[in-house]
C-alpha cells in the first residue's frame, strides 16, 4: 500500500488489488510425495501434502500483535461471522490501534493509532476499491506453498503446517525478467485442522508504517464460533 490504508494483515496482502497490480503470483500446484512400492508389488502414496490454510465463515480468537523493532506487543482479537471477519490490534491505552475488516465484500483498514502518525485530525476509514470477501481471500490461500511442519514452542507447544503466500509485481513469465516482491505471508495453522489459524507473519509494502515491513499475530486462543463483526462509525458503508 502507498498508505496505511491498506496496511498489515494477511488479508490485504493476498489481496493484490489493494496495490492496483494487474498480477498476483500464484504458487505452484502441490505434486505428491514420493509413492513407495509394497512387498506384494502394490504401490501406494506414502503421503499427500496436508490442506492449505482456509479462513472460517464463522470464528471467534484472541492473543497478540507483534511490532519486533518497536517493541510493540499488544492485545490482539480476530472474529469471524457469516463471512464477514474483523482484526482489532491495541487499543486506546496502547501505542498503535487499529482495524481491519472484510465486511459485505468490501475491505476496509482504518488506523486510530500509530508512533509518529499524528491523531489531528482523525485519519480516515479507507474502504478498499473493488469486490473482495472470504471466498476471494481462501482461493487466494489455495495458491500457497507448503513449507513443512513444525512445532510452535509456547506456554502451550502446537504442531503446525507453515505456508507461504506472496503478491508479486511485474513479469509472470518465468526466466530473466522484471519482477519485485509486494508482500509476503508465513501462516501457521493447525496441523489437523487448516481452518485453525496460530500465527502469521507478513512482510512488505502493506506494511509501510513500520521500518523494517515486517508484523507478527499469534493465536492464544481460536474456536470455531460465530464472533461480533462491527462496522466502525467512521467507515463508509459498503453500498456508499
Amino acid at each position: 500500500m502507498a498508505s496505511r490504508r491498506t496496511r498489515r494483515t494477511v488479508l490485504a496482502a493476498v489481496a493484490g488489488g489493494l496495490f492496483a497490480l494487474a498480477v498476483v503470483a500464484p504458487g505452484p500446484a502441490a505434486a505428491p510425495l514420493p509413492r513407495a512400492a509394497q512387498a506384494d508389488g502394490d504401490v501406494t502414496p506414502v503421503s499427500s501434502e496436508p490442506r492449505p490454510p482456509q479462513l472460517p465463515a464463522d470464528f471467534r480468537g484472541a492473543g497478540r500483535y507483534i511490532v519486533r523493532d518497536l517493541g510493540i506487543d499488544v492485545p490482539f482479537s480476530w472474529q469471524g461471522r457469516d463471512g464477514n471477519s474483523q482484526m482489532i490490534a491495541g487499543g486506546p491505552d496502547h501505542p498503535i490501534w487499529f482495524t481491519n475488516l472484510i465486511y459485505e465484500n468490501t475491505l476496509y483498514t482504518l488506523t486510530y493509532k500509530w508512533p509518529n502518525i499524528p491523531l489531528f485530525p482523525p485519519r480516515e476509514c479507507s474502504k478498499i476499491p473493488g469486490f473482495f470477501n472470504r471466498q476471494i481471500f481462501n482461493d487466494k490461500l489455495k495458491t500457497s506453498r507448503f513449507v513443512g511442519p513444525e512445532i510452535l514452542q509456547g506456554e502451550k507447544d502446537r504442531h503446525v503446517d507453515h505456508w507461504r503466500v506472496g503478491v508479486v509485481g511485474g513479469s509472470t513469465v518465468p526466466g530473466e525478467f522484471f519482477r519485485f516482491p509486494i508482500a509476503l505471508g508465513d501462516i501457521y495453522v493447525d496441523q489437523r485442522d487448516p481452518t485453525r489459524w496460530w500465527q502469521v507473519l507478513q512482510f512488505g509494502l502493506q506494511n509501510l508504517f513500520d521500518p523494517e515491513l515486517d508484523e507478527w499475530f499469534t493465536m492464544d486462543t481460536f474456536e470455531h464460533r460465530p464472533g461480533q463483526v462491527t462496522l466502525p462509525d467512521r467507515c463508509p458503508p459498503p453500498t456508499s
